[in-house]
């Protein structure tokens, strides 16, 4: 097999520690074609001595496109020429044959652009395998749940296939830049299924290290941008409830109680059996809180 060249964006913000252990086992893949690795730093002073370290190079760039993490990943994708582009946060580790089982796998299906895998979810020193239990991904099924196993670490995408008149880059009006990596998934897959590899090649750590964890303003603004970008989703009484029940529960937490009753109402109208609203429910009644029940589903590689 004449292996394609792999670029891998690296964007960062303030975890250098994390950085390390993430950039060491992108940098110790078996992957025979030639791979490069760009580390984006965004909104913090780079580490230029990154671009030192012996074996596979590394560029090291600050993020010249708009502040945020899909803004850092565009500016990663611009500054490559490879075949394939790769996608690997942070805070995630990639097992060593990460890329040769993707890349061999999106080869294998020439009609294919866009490829994921399965994850294992780190929490508090517990890891947890998320399935997918499927091999193809289509847009429906992205509509009716975010698949979280398909993690944005998880990516490997053509890179032609990122161009205007393809899939496009990443959104970089997403609020927050949060959900980019759901709405890149539904426009690949409108396209074309995306491959996907039921292994969980990458580790994936949830908790207090992400930046975005707790912020439920910004979470609600990015759901609601959503809704209003992708009609498949509002479309599907399944995943329009779970949409509208994850409303009803951040706004919950933001001590917006009538917002959250809307929001509720709307999940019960779309799908009454939404497990969600009675989170949300139980929330505002001050029965549970948003917090708690997030920390028991992430012991269990889950999230609301």
């Amino acid at each position: 097999m004449n292996w394609p060249s792999v670029g891998v964006v690296i964007p960062t913000r303030d975890r250098p520690t994390l950085l390390r252990k993430t950039l060491d086992a992108v940098r110790a893949q078996n992957y025979p074609g030639a791979l490069k690795i760009i580390v984006v730093y965004d909104q913090t002073e780079p580490d230029y001595l990154l671009a030192s370290l012996p074996g596979t190079q590394v560029l090291v760039l600050t993020n010249w496109r708009t502040s945020g993490l899909a803004g850092a990943r565009n500016t990663g994708v611009l500054a490559l020429d490879t075949e394939f582009v790769a996608f690997c946060d942070d805070d995630d580790v990639w097992a060593p044959d990460k890329l040769r089982h993707q890349v061999a796998a999106l080869v294998a299906a020439p009609e294919a652009e866009f490829a994921t895998c399965a994850i294992e979810v780190e929490f508090e020193g517990r890891t947890t395998p998320r399935l997918a239990g499927r091999s193809r991904v289509t847009v429906d099924e992205l509509a009716r749940s975010r698949l979280a196993m398909l993690h944005s670490s998880s990516f490997l995408v053509r890179r032609s296939a990122l161009g205007d008149d393809a899939i496009g880059l990443v959104a970089e009006d997403a609020p927050g830049s949060q959900n980019e990596d759901w709405d890149l998934l539904l426009r690949a897959a409108r396209r074309n299924p995306i491959v996907h590899l039921d292994e969980p090649l990458v580790r994936v750590l949830w908790g207090r290290t992400s930046h975005y964890a707790y912020e439920y303003a910004t979470k609600i603004s990015s759901l609601r941008w959503m809704m209003q970008r992708h009609p498949e989703i509002s479309g599907c009484g399944p995943g329009a409830a779970r949409v509208y029940g994850q409303l009803a529960c951040w706004s919950a937490a933001t001590g917006n109680r009538s917002q959250a009753w809307q929001f509720s109402k709307e999940a019960v109208r779309a799908n009454w059996k939404e497990p969600r609203t009675a989170i949300a429910l139980a929330a505002m009644t001050g029965a549970v809180k948003v917090e708690n029940v997030l920390s028991a589903l992430h012991k269990r590689g889950r999230g609301i």
